[in-house]
C-alpha cells in the first residue's frame, strides 16, 4: 500500500504533462490565478456588494465591466499557449562545474506573446514570431554523470498578468556531463614528459618568410636558382594507456586527470586507449574516440577500485 501511495504523485505528475515536440493540447493547459488577479476578483465582488447596498448603477456598470474584461483576459492568456509546439536542443558537449546551454524551440503557426520556460530555477522568456522563436537556458552541471534533465514547465501571463497559464512538458532526455579536467594536468605534455623535437628530415619546400638561414637549402639554389627551405617532422610516438590506476587523490580527482590527459592527447592528434575500474576502451584516436573516452569517465564507478592511493 505504501509503495502504490509513493508512485502516486509520480503518475499523476506525469498524467498533467504534456508530451515534449507535441502541440499542447486545451486538457494538459492550466490558468492559476495571480496575485494581482486574486485581488481583481475581490474588487469586483466588492464594487457589487457597493453597488447592491447603495443602488447605483455606475458601481454595477463598472463592476460588469471588470468581469467582462477579466474573462477576456481568461481567454487570450489560454489561446496564448494553446497549440505551441515546444522542443529542445541539447549542447553537443558539458563538463563539470560549469553549465549546460539547454536550446529551447516554440513553434506555432500564430504570433505568441511573452512566453516563458523553466527548468529548476532557470528561466528564459522570449516571443514567437513568423512561426518560431528560440530561447536560451544556462542549467549548472556541479556534478559529473548522466543529468536527467528536469521536466520543463511553459507559461504565460500575457496579457494583463491577471492568470497565469501553465503547462508542463514531459520528456526523456538525458545529458552525459563529462569530468572537469584537471587544471594542472593540461599543463603537462601528452605523454608526461618533455616536447618532442622536429628531428627527422622530411624534404624540401618553398621558402617562406621567416625561415632561418639554417632552414634554407643553399646547394639547392645555387643548382635551380629556386630557394626552398628544409622541412622536419617528429617522430612518430607509440600509443599510451592512460590507466586509472596511475592517478593519484580521491577518485573524482583521478576521472578529472584522465579527462584532462584525453583532451591533451586528442590536441596532439595522437592514440591512446583508457583503462578504468569497471570498462576498458580500446586506442583509438579522433573526435568518435574522444567522445568515447570522455562519456566512460562521465559514466564511470569506481566502486571499491576507487580508493584514494596512498
Amino acid at each position: 500500500m505504501s509503495g502504490r501511495r509513493r508512485a502516486w504523485p509520480r503518475n499523476g505528475w506525469h498524467r498533467l504533462a504534456a508530451p515534449l515536440g507535441a502541440p499542447l493540447p486545451q486538457r494538459r493547459l492550466f490558468l492559476l490565478p495571480t496575485r494581482f488577479g486574486l485581488g481583481w476578483a475581490v474588487l469586483i465582488v466588492l464594487l457589487m456588494l457597493l453597488g447592491i447596498n447603495y443602488q447605483n448603477s455606475l458601481i454595477h456598470a463598472l463592476a460588469f465591466w471588470l468581469f467582462a474584461l477579466g474573462v477576456a483576459v481568461l481567454l487570450r492568456a489560454w489561446r496564448n499557449l494553446l497549440g505551441v509546439r515546444l522542443s529542445l536542443r541539447l549542447p553537443a558537449e558539458a563538463f563539470a562545474g560549469g553549465a549546460a546551454r539547454l536550446g529551447v524551440i516554440a513553434e506555432s503557426r500564430r504570433p505568441r506573446t511573452a512566453l516563458q520556460v523553466r527548468c529548476n530555477r532557470e528561466r528564459v522568456r522570449f516571443d514567437v514570431e513568423d512561426g518560431r522563436g528560440e530561447g536560451e537556458l544556462c542549467v549548472p552541471t556541479p556534478t559529473r554523470g548522466v543529468w536527467r534533465v528536469p521536466t520543463l514547465s511553459l507559461e504565460s501571463r500575457w496579457p494583463l498578468g491577471l492568470v497565469r497559464a501553465l503547462a508542463w512538458q514531459a520528456h526523456e532526455h538525458e545529458l552525459v556531463i563529462w569530468p572537469q579536467p584537471l587544471g594542472e594536468a593540461e599543463t603537462y605534455r601528452a605523454d608526461g614528459g618533455p616536447g618532442r623535437e622536429e628531428e627527422d628530415f622530411a624534404g624540401l619546400r618553398r621558402a617562406a618568410p621567416g625561415d632561418g638561414p639554417a632552414r634554407l637549402a643553399w646547394k639547392q639554389w645555387s643548382r635551380t636558382g629556386t630557394l626552398a627551405s628544409k622541412a622536419f617532422e617528429a617522430p612518430p610516438r607509440d600509443a599510451v594507456w592512460l590507466d586509472y590506476a596511475d592517478g593519484r587523490g580521491d577518485p573524482e580527482r583521478r576521472l578529472s586527470w584522465l579527462c584532462a590527459r584525453v583532451l591533451a592527447h586528442h590536441r596532439a592528434g595522437e592514440r591512446f586507449g583508457l583503462r578504468l575500474p569497471d570498462r576498458t576502451l580500446a586506442q583509438g584516436q579522433g573526435e568518435a574516440h574522444r567522445r568515447a573516452a570522455l562519456d566512460a569517465l562521465a559514466r564511470c564507478r569506481p566502486g571499491a577500485d576507487g580508493e584514494a592511493a596512498p
